[in-house]
């Protein structure tokens, strides 16, 4: 399918959706864009059939949600693979050893060294790890803000991490994948917004768990852009505010001090003699007290 082609598919699709149609529709509508869509990431983004394929992975409908998924992650395959494949010549073509003037042939990298050596090894120590030390190219869209977004969650996985940089941006530029797909495109307020917030838990020394299942796979891409923010924090953070919580229960739950009411004192705001009050030592001690009055009718507060 050409483009146009595949927007006219997208609005039908989105009308079929809307429209709550038959599964069978749905499931007609997907098998085509399966067979007939070449993924590349200019395509998807130009069609945005990518964002409508994947709000489908949410259908109540098994059948539609599983197909929807399972074109989703070949395409997110395709995509990736070219951009893999395009990294990979520009590196060889960026490394290819020059004629020396004698004609003899100058190794530009060590012997048994290939490009891909920088992103294996770690150049820093764990805690100082961030893409721009780690010398880590984040740019693997056509989108700066997507690969700032990118930037942002290399650096909340590295962050006191053994794992190679290749690894971590792998891992990165998948948690990005699955927000932009689902929250996408990048001008959306609620992309970036996820992204900070993503972020902003990741790097919170204090939870470390997070990312280190995030790294190791236990949590999916998918799930963890989709996690609530109380999923996110740490056993630890839970149990200290469990603890306050318990504390504010008990300290509501202590009696208080019981007030005089009184028929003798008047508001002067309402003239009702309905007023409760508390005495207290604010001055000399041969002096009166004071009293701290309320009316029970008005609600104004006085001490005399």
């Amino acid at each position: 399918m050409d483009a146009k082609e595949i927007e006219t598919k997208a609005k039908a699709l989105t009308k079929a959706a809307a429209a709550d149609e038959p599964t069978s529709t749905m499931i007609g509508m997907l098998k085509e864009l399966q067979t007939g869509v070449r993924a590349s990431e200019s395509l998807l983004r130009s069609t945005r059939i990518g964002i409508i394929v994947n709000k489908l992975k949410t259908s109540k409908t098994p059948e539609v949600a599983r197909l929807a998924s399972e074109i989703v992650s070949r395409w997110r395959t395709e995509v990736n693979k070219q951009k893999q494949a395009g990294g990979s010549a520009a590196s060889r073509a960026s490394s290819s050893p020059r004629p020396a003037q004698n004609g003899s042939t100058g190794a530009s990298t060590p012997a048994g060294t290939t490009p891909t050596d920088k992103t294996s090894k770690l150049s820093v120590p764990p805690d100082k790890r961030t893409w721009k030390a780690d010398k880590v190219d984040t740019n693997v869209t056509t989108s700066k803000v997507r690969d700032s977004c990118i930037g942002l969650m290399y650096d909340g996985l590295c962050l006191g991490s053994t794992e190679s940089p290749k690894d971590v941006l792998k891992k990165a530029i998948s948690v990005e994948g699955a927000a932009y797909d689902a929250l996408g495109p990048d001008t959306k307020e609620a992309y970036r917004t996820k992204m900070r917030s993503l972020f902003q838990n990741l790097k919170n020394k204090n939870n470390v768990s997070l990312r280190k299942r995030v790294l190791e796979g236990d949590i999916k891409p998918d799930y963890f852009i989709r996690m609530t923010s109380d999923e996110l924090r740490s056993d630890a953070q839970r149990e200290a505010d469990e603890k306050i919580k318990k504390m504010n229960m008990n300290n509501a739950m202590v009696a208080q001090g019981e007030k005089s009411i009184s028929t003798s004192l008047q508001c002067g705001k309402c003239g009702q003699r309905k007023v409760t009050y508390t005495e207290a030592q604010t001055r000399a001690a041969d002096e009166p007290m004071t009293l701290f009055c309320t009316c029970l009718n008005c609600g104004k507060s006085w001490k005399q």
